[in-house]
C-alpha cells in the first residue's frame, strides 16, 4: 500500500477556507486520507506555501492545430532542448513544445491539471493521442461547435432540445469534455471571405446570427447540465472598439439563473479594447470589469500579453488573416468541414509598441479590477499572449505594485495615458493567487468533485510545494522571490507520486482524461434524425461509423456522466 506524509505544510486552500494553517496532508493510493501508518514515507514542507496542483482552464498544448505550429517554425523548435534522462524523453520548442516538454515544464510549476482550449471533433483522435503523450497532467478538451451545421439548424429552428442533442451526442461520440464556441458564426463566415463585426449580423447562408448561436448554446449546456458552462472566445476578437461587442455578449446570459455560472468568455485581454484604429486604441478593461462585477454567472480568463516571441493559434480563422496582414509573418490557415476553422501565425510582442504594450497592461487591469478573484483565472492562452512559462512574472505583477511600476517605465511612454494600469494599487495574496490558479479554475470547469482545485480527504493528490515562506515573505517588495518560486516547485505531487522535485523531473505517471456523456432519452438520438445522418454522407470526408473517437484512443478515460433536464 502507497502512503506518504507531508509535515508542517503551510497550506492555502480556498475551497475548504484554508488561509494559511501549518498542517499535514496523509496520503494513500494517491488520495487525501485522514491519517496513515506510522511506517510512511514522509516529505517535511518546512512551513513552505503548499497548494492543490495547479489547473490551467484555457491552454493550446495538444491537437492538429499545435501540430501546425510546431512544424512551421523549425527555429523555435531548435529552442528549449533537453536530452533523454532516464524514462524521461528529450524536448525540444519554446512557444510550442513538444508534448513531453509540455508536460515537463507545467509539472516543474505545479501544474496537474489542463484544459485543451480547442478540439474540432473531426480531428478528436489526434488531440487525444497528443494527450496521451502528456503523461504527467490530466486532461480535458473543450470542443469546437462555433461552425457545426446541425448546431446552426437547431439554432435556426430556435429548437433548444434539439442543439442539446446534437451537442450531447457529439460530446460523447469524440470524448470531449465542454462547449466552445470561437467567434461564432464568423469563421464559417470565413469560409466564404467574410467575417461578422458583431454579434446582430447574420451568418452568410444561414438566418441566424452570433447572439443566437450564444444564447441557443448557453440553454442547450444548461439543458443537458454539463458540467462547465459554454466557453467563449467572443466575436471581433482583436479590434479596435471591441469593447462594445463584449459588453453585448456579457448581456446575454442575464436572464439564467444568476447563482450558476452560465458563461465562461476567455481571453478577454484581446476583446477590451477601446478606439477605432489602431492610431488611437486605448483601454477599456474598466468597462468590461465593472459588467463582469455584476454578473455572478459569468468567469473570465485574462488572456495576459507578455512581451516577447511567441506563437497565436485560433479557430478565429479571419482574425488570423487580420494579424497576417498587419505582421507579413508565416500564416497557416485551415478548413475543417462542417464544423470550424483555424489559423496560425508568430508574433513578437515588443515593449516599444504602444499597441503590444496596451495589450499588456488591459489584461493586468482587468485581473485587478475584477474584485471577485474566483471571477478572473490567470491564464496567458498559452501561447496566444505568451508561453504558459511566464505564468510566475504574471503572479509577481499581480501582487505587487512595485514591479507593475518598474515595468510600466518600460514600456511604451503613452501607456500610462491609454490606460488606468498606473492608477490601480491593488496587490493580489498569496490566497488569491490560489483561487485564480487552482480553486476558481477548478470551480469554473466543475471538477471539483472529481478531487481537483482542493486538498479535502478523498480529494487526488495533486500537490505543489514551493520554496517560499508567505508568512516570512511580503511579495509587494519581494516579487523576485515569488517569481523564483512559482517557476519551480520544491515538490510537485501526481496522485501523491513526487512528479518533479526542485526544478527537475523525477517520473512521469499516467494521467486521465475527464470527458462529458450526456444521457440522452431516444427522442433526442440523432442517429436516428435523416437530416443528421444525410449530412454526414454527402459533406463529410469520413462515414458517419468512422467518427466516433474509440476507446483505445482514452484508455484512462474518466466519463463525466449528466442528464437531461
Amino acid at each position: 500500500m502507497r502512503e506518504l506524509l507531508i509535515k508542517n505544510a503551510y497550506v492555502i486552500d480556498p475551497l475548504q477556507g484554508i488561509r494559511g494553517d501549518i498542517m499535514d496532508l496523509p496520503i494513500r493510493e494517491g488520495r487525501i486520507v485522514d491519517k496513515v501508518s506510522g511506517s510512511c514515507e514522509v516529505i517535511d514542507a518546512g512551513g513552505h506555501l503548499t497548494l492543490p496542483g495547479g489547473i490551467d482552464s484555457h491552454t493550446h498544448v495538444c491537437g492538429t492545430k499545435v501540430n501546425f505550429g510546431r512544424y512551421m517554425s523549425p527555429e523555435d523548435m531548435r529552442a528549449g532542448r533537453t536530452p533523454r534522462r532516464g524514462a524521461m524523453y528529450p524536448t525540444s520548442g519554446y512557444t510550442v513544445p513538444t508534448t513531453y516538454g509540455n508536460s515537463y515544464r507545467y509539472s516543474k510549476m505545479g501544474y496537474t491539471t489542463l484544459l485543451e482550449g480547442a478540439m474540432a471533433p473531426l480531428e478528436a483522435r489526434h488531440t487525444h493521442e497528443e494527450f496521451a503523450a502528456t503523461p504527467m497532467q490530466d486532461m480535458l478538451a473543450n470542443t469546437l461547435f462555433d461552425g457545426n451545421w446541425s448546431l446552426f439548424e437547431a439554432v435556426a429552428d430556435k429548437d433548444v432540445r434539439q442543439a442539446a442533442a446534437v451537442i450531447g451526442w457529439t460530446l460523447s461520440a469524440v470524448k470531449g469534455f465542454g462547449i466552445k464556441l470561437t467567434n461564432p458564426g464568423g469563421t464559417e463566415a470565413w469560409g466564404f471571405g467574410d467575417d461578422l463585426s458583431n454579434i446582430d449580423e447574420p451568418v452568410p447562408n444561414w438566418d441566424i446570427t452570433p447572439r443566437d448561436i450564444i444564447d441557443t448554446t448557453i440553454q442547450a449546456c444548461e439543458y443537458l447540465h454539463l458540467p462547465h458552462s459554454v466557453h467563449l472566445h467572443c466575436n471581433n476578437l482583436g479590434m479596435p472598439g471591441n469593447y462594445r461587442t463584449t459588453l453585448q455578449t456579457l448581456d446575454i446570459p442575464s436572464d439564467l439563473n444568476p447563482n450558476r455560472q452560465t458563461l465562461y468568455l476567455t481571453h478577454v485581454q484581446f476583446h477590451s479594447y477601446g478606439g477605432s484604429t489602431w492610431g488611437d486604441i486605448r483601454s477599456e478593461a474598466g468597462k468590461i470589469a465593472g459588467s463582469v462585477n455584476t454578473k455572478p454567472q459569468v468567469v473570465i480568463d485574462m488572456g495576459q500579453v507578455m512581451f516577447g516571441r511567441t506563437m497565436t493559434m485560433t479557430a478565429d480563422g479571419p482574425m488570423e488573416f487580420r494579424l497576417y496582414t498587419l505582421h507579413h509573418n508565416k500564416w497557416s490557415n485551415h478548413d475543417v468541414e462542417l464544423e470550424t476553422g483555424s489559423g496560425i501565425i508568430p508574433v513578437y510582442y515588443s515593449r516599444k509598441s504602444l499597441v503590444n504594450s496596451i495589450m499588456w497592461a488591459i489584461g493586468l487591469e482587468l485581473a485587478l479590477l475584477i474584485k471577485n478573484p474566483w471571477q478572473c483565472m490567470l491564464t496567458t492562452d498559452n501561447p496566444n499572449g505568451a508561453p504558459f512559462v511566464k505564468y510566475p512574472e504574471i503572479i509577481g505583477l499581480l501582487m505587487s505594485n512595485k514591479y507593475r511600476e518598474k515595468e510600466l517605465g518600460q514600456v511604451h511612454r503613452l501607456t500610462t495615458d491609454r490606460t488606468s494600469l498606473g492608477t490601480i494599487d491593488r496587490e493580489l495574496s498569496f490566497e488569491d493567487i490560489a483561487v485564480m490558479t487552482r480553486a476558481g479554475q477548478a470551480k469554473a470547469l466543475g471538477i471539483i468533485d472529481e478531487g481537483k482545485g482542493h486538498l479535502k480527504e478523498g480529494a487526488l493528490a495533486d500537490i505543489a510545494i514551493y520554496p517560499v515562506k508567505p508568512d516570512e515573505t511580503d511579495p509587494s517588495l519581494q516579487y523576485e522571490e515569488v517569481i523564483g518560486a512559482f517557476q519551480q516547485t520544491l515538490y510537485t505531487l501526481k496522485d501523491g507520486i513526487v512528479v518533479s522535485r526542485d526544478g527537475e523531473v523525477m517520473r512521469a505517471v499516467p494521467n486521465r482524461t475527464f470527458w462529458s456523456h450526456a444521457e440522452l432519452p431516444d427522442d433526442m438520438d440523432v442517429m436516428k434524425s435523416p437530416r443528421f445522418v444525410e449530412k454526414f454522407s454527402r459533406f463529410y470526408s469520413v462515414d458517419l461509423e468512422n467518427y466516433r473517437v474509440q476507446d483505445e484512443y482514452v484508455q484512462r478515460g474518466v466519463a463525466m456522466n449528466t442528464r437531461t433536464a
